[in-house]
């Protein structure tokens, strides 16, 4: 099968182009530089908004399926649907389970779900780019296949608060310092590995009958967030100092995180998988959350380099946390 990947360098689909090449796809990554393209891959280098380079690079190819994993506005999709509408049997759109109605009317999620997030500038964009790409296959048989990632990590810890792909809240357990949990804690999440949701993923590409459909692709492994920063610190071999802080309050000081908690992360929820179980009947989430930060501890473990401390997460952290406890009353 012959595979497109655009983009194809972020922590989902890493593990993805590792288990498409395992299987024999003939994988080729369009992103700019060489260096970031998955070993046993082919490089198309090209920038993805100079149109001109992409018709060039893409001259003459035609693709089994292509997946756009970096595309977040709707000309993204007006841009891939005129590049791709003769060279393509199914094009793949990379969504996002923040796309999902917040707040939830239920915490079990469907892929009837309604789509609405007023929190979320990033989940809007998503939702406006599925619209426009279910117009394309409505009007004019454009090939689309919508999936909807959920928290998802790998060489990275799936957290709310703590920065993103760093290794900050991890060396802030281990040196006892305070961490963040939104809420008290209780509200439920799931967090699936990427190998895991590149099986499910994986299932779909080329099947024709996951055209004009939408997926989440999650384990079903339900957590708390308690649970959550509490294995992390077990796995790290320690305990963690959790503060507990509303979203709302957490919101009102650092305007910059309701998007990632009243968008998304407050509210429990439950994503039933019964629709992938029966696109690809095979698949089955089998990589525990204790597993799989053992897998994500080691790997920082393995190389000095890989533990960046972000000191601006620090001070964020640092400084929701004076606010709190009444140290800091200045406005942010």
């Amino acid at each position: 099968m012959k595979v497109l990947f655009i983009g194809g360098t972020g922590v989902i689909s890493r593990a993805v182009s590792r288990q498409a090449i395992d299987r024999g796809f003939e994988l080729s990554a369009l992103n700019r530089g060489s260096e970031l393209h998955p070993a046993g891959s082919t490089h198309l280098a090209a920038d993805i908004n100079r149109t001109g380079d992409l018709y060039a690079v893409l001259e003459g190819k035609k693709f089994d399926v292509v997946v756009d994993w970096i595309a977040y506005a709707p000309g993204d999709i007006d841009r891939d649907v005129a590049l791709f509408k003769d060279r393509v049997g199914q094009y793949v759109f990379i969504s996002s389970a923040s796309a999902y109605q917040r707040p939830p009317a239920s915490y079990l999620i469907t892929e009837l779900t309604p789509l609405s997030n007023p929190y979320s500038e990033y989940a809007r964009g998503k939702i406006t780019c599925e619209e426009r790409l279910m117009q394309a296959y409505r009007e004019q048989g454009f090939p689309a296949t919508i999936v909807r990632p959920s928290l998802t990590y790998d060489r990275n810890f799936p957290i709310a608060i703590g920065g993103k792909g760093c290794y900050t809240l991890a060396q802030r357990i281990l040196d006892g310092h305070p961490i963040i949990a939104h809420g008290d804690g209780s509200s439920l999440f799931v967090v699936t590995h990427a190998d895991d949701f590149a099986r499910g993923f994986l299932g779909l590409l080329g099947n024709a009958c996951a055209v004009g459909e939408a997926f989440h692709i999650t384990s079903d492994e339900v957590l708390t967030w308690n649970q959550i920063y509490e294995t992390i610190a077990q796995e790290l071999g320690t305990e963690a100092r959790i503060v507990h802080i509303s979203s709302d309050f957490i919101s009102q000081v650092a305007p910059q995180l309701s998007a990632n908690l009243l968008g998304d992360k407050t509210w429990s929820l439950v994503f039933d998988n019964s629709k992938i179980k029966n696109f690809v009947p095979d698949f089955e989430a089998t990589i525990s959350f204790n597993e799989g930060v053992r897998r994500t501890v080691a790997w920082f473990r393995e190389d000095r380099a890989r533990r960046r401390i972000d000191e601006s997460v620090n001070r964020e952290m640092d400084r929701i946390l004076s606010i709190y406890s009444g140290e800091c009353v200045t406005d942010p």
